[in-house]
């Protein structure tokens, strides 16, 4: 299958805490570790890793940072032609704390990400790929949301439509607000938290949030609901669907829905009905809890097939190793 991916890469700063530090407070981590990160990257990666060709579109600097940002992009055999390097903005970092209960604090800045240029898109590789794939973040502001909105009307207006799959993101949705509604609600599949889900809709529940989508036109929604699972949703049928809890120590919950995202399109275009896709993007979130930064621990076909037995969700046949994709200088 042939996915194309809009979203951030960044490097990630994890800090793993006792508690977290009062304003003016210097705190000592347990652990400290600088990792790759990224909803599009780590979206990217797990897909490459399932087997599948890939195609990112983000933007970074030309700073160091850039090169340990895109390590694992390059490494599961992403293509970069669409990846872009911004001569005057940094590569963007993140800065996350966390504690063992769960608690977590966030420093992020959109940096060269939100310049991506629309100019260097290229329509033709939007209506040939079998799914596209978006983080809400790169439909907050500046030059990137105008690539992702050109980018999914390309996929809504091929000859044979391209799926659109959206998953939010608790920064996005706390900058943009109910705005946010429009560019996302014709998504073919709509993923988000429970809090993104009520921000997103201004309602204090998830029923009269799910409803008030209906209402506005959605089709398929799925839900996170953390130690619960997911919830699945369709105008005419809810499931929650349970949690997995895979053997291995949860450390760090990092990129660990943006790997939902891409198991569950994986499971979903493998040909899996929306409730098996949940599961086996279940058990793929809590397997990427077990390894510190969002792209460590890999999820593969031998795995979903290990957690979920009696659940079909096929493996793809391995794609052809790629060369690498000539890099976009649009500035």
């Amino acid at each position: 299958m042939k996915f194309y991916v809009i979203g951030d890469v960044t490097v990630d700063h994890l800090y793993h805490l006792r508690r977290l530090p009062k304003p003016g407070e210097e705190v000592t981590p347990t652990q400290a570790s600088m990792k790759p990160g990224g909803a599009g990257g780590t979206i990217s990666v797990t897909l490459a890793r399932l087997g599948h060709t890939v195609t990112l579109a983000a933007r970074v600097g030309t700073d160091p940072f850039a090169e340990y940002a895109l390590s694992h992009v390059r490494g599961s055999g992403v293509l970069e032609g669409a990846i872009q390097r911004d001569p005057e903005r940094l590569t963007s970092t993140i800065t996350v704390m966390q504690t063992a209960s769960g608690e977590r604090a966030m420093i992020s800045h959109g940096a060269a990400n939100r310049q991506l240029d629309p100019a260097g898109l290229k329509v033709g590789d939007i209506e040939g790929s079998d799914a596209l794939i978006i983080n809400a973040y790169a439909l907050t502001e500046g030059p990137q949301r105008e690539y992702t909105l050109a980018a999914i009307r390309a996929a809504q207006g091929a000859k044979k439509p391209v799926p659109v799959f959206i998953d939010l993101g608790t920064g996005a949705v706390n900058k943009v607000g109910t705005s946010l509604l429009g560019d996302v609600i014709a998504a073919d599949y709509l993923m988000l938290n429970q809090h993104e889900l009520q921000a997103l809709t201004g309602t204090g529940s998830i029923s009269a949030a799910l409803a008030q989508l209906g209402a506005a036109g959605a089709q398929r929604v799925v839900v996170k609901v953390g130690k619960m699972g997911s919830i699945t949703w369709t105008p005419t049928e809810t499931e929650l669907v349970d949690a997995i809890r895979p053997e291995g120590q949860v450390v760090d919950s990092t990129g660990a829905g943006d790997t939902f995202t891409a198991t569950f399109a994986h499971a979903v275009l493998n040909g899996a009905g929306m409730s098996e896709a949940a599961r086996a993007a279940n058990a793929a979130g809590a397997l990427a809890a077990t390894g510190i930064g969002a792209q460590e621990r890999p999820i593969t076909p031998a795995d979903l097939a290990e957690v979920l037995p009696g659940v079909a969700v096929p493996a793809p046949a391995p794609a052809p190793k790629a060369t690498r994709g000539r890099k976009s200088t649009a500035g």
